[in-house]
């Protein structure tokens, strides 16, 4: 896995320090879509619960039926949203033609849509995991109609 970002962190044997920090993390669309798929909570906790991520479409909705048992976790609730959002994301980004990973306004991740609309899926799964709406279902449903 190509991460240009994570560059920083790898010494530069040539010049005996570690090498610059590159001028945009988001260089690399498909380190970038990687890296943000791997959603290691939400995985764990939708397959104790018999739920495969499948990054399909279907498993969204699979989501949605689950009991929402992380709302008893103060702690965990913020990132079980995150990477309910991260999920999100990544079922849009690898089942819409054009879809992408992209800067968002305040920095973070935000899909682009190919036609130019912006969703931003990490709000959309804190929503979700803080009360159930939107439904991820419905968010993808939304952007795929356009």
């Amino acid at each position: 896995m190509k991460l240009p970002f994570l560059d920083i962190w790898r010494p530069d044997r040539r010049r005996g320090g570690l090498l610059p920090a590159p001028t945009d993390a988001w260089a690399d669309p498909e380190g970038v879509a990687e890296l943000l798929a791997e959603c290691e909570l939400l995985r764990a906790r939708s397959g104790s619960a018999g739920v495969l991520l499948d990054d399909s479409p279907g498993s969204l909705e699979e989501l949605d039926q689950l009991l929402p048992r992380w709302r008893d976790d103060p702690e965990e609730l913020p990132w079980l949203g995150n990477d309910a959002g991260l999920y999100l994301g990544t079922v849009l980004v690898r089942t819409l033609p054009g879809a992408h990973w992209a800067r968002g306004p305040d920095g973070g991740p935000v899909v682009e849509l190919a036609s130019g609309r912006a969703v931003d899926a990490v709000g959309a799964g804190h929503q979700w995991a803080d009360d159930g709406s939107p439904e991820l279902s419905r968010v993808y449903a939304e952007a795929a109609e356009i």
